[in-house]
């Protein structure tokens, strides 16, 4: 995989010329603070796009992922819902490869903001009803026609597994200095494997979800300040709706960031998780079935739970998955999702309550 300095400016623009852009190349200038695409911003004589060469460790089959985006979306702007708009090449391809590395891009959507943490209710509300209408838009779209771009990506017990690899391996002797964070998720091993069993026997629905859902992934209008697209449809595959409701749970009803360093400051807000489920049920009520709604609250734990022991895995493996700034930066994202999950399991039946309430009042 690439970073923006081993990209040369003479790669980028042969690259871009394989597309059908409007308007000259102006500049190419590195973008955004994705941790898996490197990504660009590009400005022609006519308008802006988005360029990225895509992480083809984490993601092998770009074939299969591309083909995924170009389904969704293609089903999603038929139906006149905003979403995001492949460019395609001269000879009509979603995709081309240089030196090995794929490269694809997209129209940058103009005129639209985002946000790396919730700076009220009322937007987490908003995203938790783009998430909704997301679902709610691609209720009739068939899941099967879906790949898996990532392998058991929310498969609580199969990360689990990692998590124990990485803990046997341990090659750098990390784990005796973090005795407590492992006892921590082995100690909730039970829980884990509670969507995934429901949804092989069927008890839960398969659906098309985006499994990523942080609200850093939705674009608002910079002016009327409503939910604009659903960005960052790699993950987009069959899976949960439990997955994009807990996700969100996990980064947006939390009162910090998912690297802060000082855990005083780390909570689960029921404010902001009765915000968002309300935006998010709201949205979706008649589609959500009677058993994912005694879920909703839990979804949030699990998916918590989950995030953090692949941070402390990843901390244990030598940091070879996501990008660390300093050596212990895994570590401290994984303490960050285990007071969550604290916070979450005391405030369980309160948060069940609000899901109750919530679907009763729009039913």
């Amino acid at each position: 995989m690439s970073n923006h300095s081993e990209i040369s400016q003479e790669t980028l623009r042969s690259v871009l010329a394989q597309f059908a852009l409007e308007g000259d190349v102006l500049s190419v200038e590195p973008y955004g603070s994705g941790h898996i695409n490197v990504t660009y911003l590009v400005v022609t004589s006519a308008r802006r796009y988005i360029l990225q060469c895509m992480n083809t460790s984490i993601f092998p089959d770009t074939e299969n992922l591309m083909r995924n985006i170009e389904l969704v979306t293609s089903f999603l702007a038929e139906r006149g819902k905003g979403t995001l708009s492949l460019v395609r090449t001269h000879d009509g391809r979603t995709y081309v490869e240089d030196g090995g590395e794929p490269f694809r891009v997209y129209d940058f959507i103009e005129d639209t903001m985002s946000y790396d943490q919730s700076p009220s209710p009322e937007v987490f509300g908003m995203a938790g009803e783009a998430f909704g209408v997301f679902q709610k838009d691609l209720a009739q779209f068939d899941a099967g026609l879906l790949s898996e771009t990532i392998a058991h990506f929310h498969d609580t017990p199969a990360r689990f597994e990692q998590f124990r690899a990485a803990l046997e391996a341990d090659p750098l002797g990390r784990a005796a200095g973090v005795q407590e964070e492992i006892d921590f998720f082995l100690a909730r091993r039970e829980r884990y494997g509670i969507v995934m069993d429901e949804l092989a026997s069927g008890a839960l629905p398969l659906r098309v979800t985006h499994n990523d859902t942080k609200l850093n992934n939705i674009l608002f209008d910079a002016s009327t300040h409503e939910p604009r697209a659903i960005i960052d449809l790699d993950t987009v595959m069959p899976g949960s709706l439990l997955f994009d409701f807990g996700d969100c749970i996990r980064f947006g009803a939390s009162t910090a960031l998912e690297d802060e360093k000082d855990l005083s400051l780390v909570h689960f807000s029921l404010e902001l998780f009765e915000a968002y489920t309300r935006g998010f049920v709201g949205a979706l009520r008649a589609d959500i079935t009677e058993r994912e709604a005694e879920l909703l609250a839990f979804s949030g734990q699990l998916m918590t739970a989950e995030c953090g022991m692949r941070f402390l895995a990843d901390y244990l493996a030598g940091d070879v998955y996501f990008a660390t700034k300093y050596p212990e930066h895994n570590l401290v994202r994984a303490r960050t999702q285990i007071q969550l999950v604290r916070e979450m399991e005391e405030q369980q039946e309160a948060a069940d309550a609000l899901v109750r309430a919530v679907m009763e009042e729009t039913a």
